[in-house]
């Protein structure tokens, strides 16, 4: 699949019911996944439609909106955080998608927000870092 925003995220930004991403006080992480362990849904809502976690979650610091982004430059309508790094993520077989979300503390009510796919990283044991796209659409756009 193409990376891609979870369609009820969108249906929910466009009524307002998400608040401020960037704000302190949202947490948003991203889950390293196997495409074998998951297929992307629009269906799928929450992150309990999510597989069990291979690391742990990462909360995404020094979120951003309307494309200023950390590392500079603008470009409206776009989302941008600091590069996540996943520590200790154990050996195993490749990881090749990751799912970014709204985290409430509960992952029956923790709404999806994108989807990325089209990379492989083999985990041995050590960190992992994500390194977001360095220009717009950065994260993603809306």
């Amino acid at each position: 699949m193409a990376s891609q925003h979870y369609n009820l995220f969108l249906q929910e930004m466009w009524k307002g019911t998400l608040g401020d991403l960037t704000s302190a006080g949202v947490t948003v992480k991203v889950r390293l996944m196997r495409t074998s362990a998951y297929t992307i849904s629009q269906a799928h809502q929450y992150a309990s439609s999510l597989p069990a976690a291979v690391a742990t979650d990462v909360t995404l610091g020094s979120k951003v909106a309307t494309g200023n982004s950390p590392g500079g430059g603008t470009d409206p309508g776009c989302f941008d955080a600091a590069d996540a790094t996943f520590t200790a993520v154990p050996a195993g077989a490749a990881l090749d998608c990751l799912a970014i979300f709204k985290d409430t503390g509960t992952p029956a009510s923790s709404p999806l927000m994108g989807y990325m796919d089209g990379f492989t990283v083999t985990p041995n044991g050590g960190d992992i870092t994500v390194q977001w796209q360095g220009a717009a659409p950065w994260i993603a756009k809306l």
